[in-house]
């Protein structure tokens, strides 16, 4: 996607037509990170995102997501299977996937 490569543009839907800064991108991800926590008490209030969103201030790290996709040969126990990325979560709870119809 180009987040972590420093390249926040990309996911700009580019029928916004409005010009957007790296800056101001990076900041909506961040702040959107923060509301989407694991736990409750750690995701900011809609005031504090009000707060963000209209001032300039440093922002808290956000923690690290519930669920990731890395590589993990320990979770797998079919050795053919632990080169490829798949889904863990660290709190080992299931993920489903959603198909359309």
């Amino acid at each position: 996607m180009g987040i972590m490569e420093g390249k926040v543009l990309d996911i700009v839907d580019p029928k916004l037509c409005l010009p957007f800064s790296a800056k101001e991108v990076s900041k909506w991800i961040h702040i959107g990170l923060l509301c989407v926590q694991e736990g409750a008490k750690d995701r900011p209030t809609m005031s504090a995102v009000i707060f963000m969103l209209a001032n300039e201030t440093s922002l808290p790290p956000p923690n690290t997501p519930a669920y990731i996709f890395q590589k993990n040969a320990s979770h797998n126990p079919d050795p053919s299977m632990s080169s490829s990325a798949e889904a863990v979560s660290c709190n080992s709870v299931t993920i489903t996937t959603l198909e359309a119809r």
